[in-house]
Parts: structure tokens; sequence; C-alpha cells
């Protein structure tokens, strides 16, 4: 959202092709009981706008994805940047032609976007890591990634529930 919104500023015209159905990045998807943030919720505010720092409060020092989700929506709509964000829009090729000095990008749908600069900012947890071990693809019985976790809830009254992992999102679903 801030590359968007710099490239207005430097009166450049931009589009940004987003997987997600709306703004958040990492909290879009990451929605699993107990997410949060590990960091100062205060790194996660924008930097660029003194009055954006100064209308939004935090409600804890380690916010809620919830929380980071209202306030990715509030910077897009105070920036009126969703008009500029094509959603639910996967990148599937990019490739640079070097005669026409742009890049075209290809999305699932076909779509094609040409221009001149590419930002490439899919970021490190863009693509949720599936476990690979013996028998998964034979497992007959619901699992769930927090990187895609269902939009409804998940009801696990009575079953009995395995979590493989460590790392954070392991760490905070597990109280849930």
């Amino acid at each position: 959202m801030y590359m968007l919104h710099k490239c207005r500023g430097l009166g450049l015209s931009a589009i940004v092709l987003d997987a997600a159905g709306d703004v958040g990045g990492t909290w879009y998807w990451n929605r699993y009981p107990g997410a949060r943030c590990d960091i100062d919720s205060l790194d996660y505010s924008y930097s660029f706008d003194d009055d954006l720092q100064q209308e939004w409060k935090w409600s804890e020092r380690y916010s809620p994805q919830a929380e980071i989700l209202d306030y990715a929506a509030h910077v897009a709509k105070r920036f009126d940047l969703r008009r500029d964000i094509r959603f639910d829009t996967l990148v599937v090729s990019a490739s640079f032609d070097e005669a026409a000095t742009q890049w075209e990008l290809v999305t699932d749908t076909g779509a094609a976007f040409r221009g001149t600069w590419c930002v490439m900012a899919v970021g490190c947890l863009s693509l949720p890591q599936k476990p690979d071990f013996d028998g998964l693809d034979d497992f007959r019985g619901p699992w769930y990634h927090t990187g895609l976790w269902p939009h409804e809830a998940v009801d696990f009254t009575g079953m009995k529930v395995g979590v493989v992992g460590t790392g954070s999102s392991a760490i905070q679903s597990i109280p849930q």
C-alpha cells in the first residue's frame, strides 16, 4: 500500500495486483484463532504521514490480527488506495520485454498488464509452507493451515487435534 501511495505522490500511474480479497497482506491470509503480531504494533504503522500516525491508536502492544486488518482497511480508505488495487488477482508470470522496455504481467484469468516498472512485493510469508511428510496426502480428516485459515469459524469441540510446527502461528493457535 505504501508503494502505491508513493507512486501516486510521484505523479505515476500505478496499480497493485493482489491475490487476496482485500488489503492486509499476510494478515489477510493468517486469520487463525489467536493470530497476533509478535512485534510492537507501532512497528506496523506507516510513518510516511504524521496525521495518519496521530489518528490511529493501537489497543494493545501486540495487536490481534483483526486490529491489524482494521488498520490496513483504515489506511486504504484514508488514501483511497482500493481504486487502484485489483483484488483476487494472482500473477502467474512476469517477463521483461527488452524491445519495448516494459514488463508484462499475466494473471490467472489471462489478463495482461504492461508497465515500465514492476515491484515484486510478494513478501517472505506469501506462500504457506505445507509440511512434507508421508501420509499427509492420504489423510481423510479435515486439516487446516494457519496461512490458509477459512473465513468461517472452525469448531474443534470433541476432536483430537494435532499441531505441526513450533513457529509463532503454532504457539498462538494452541490456546484458542
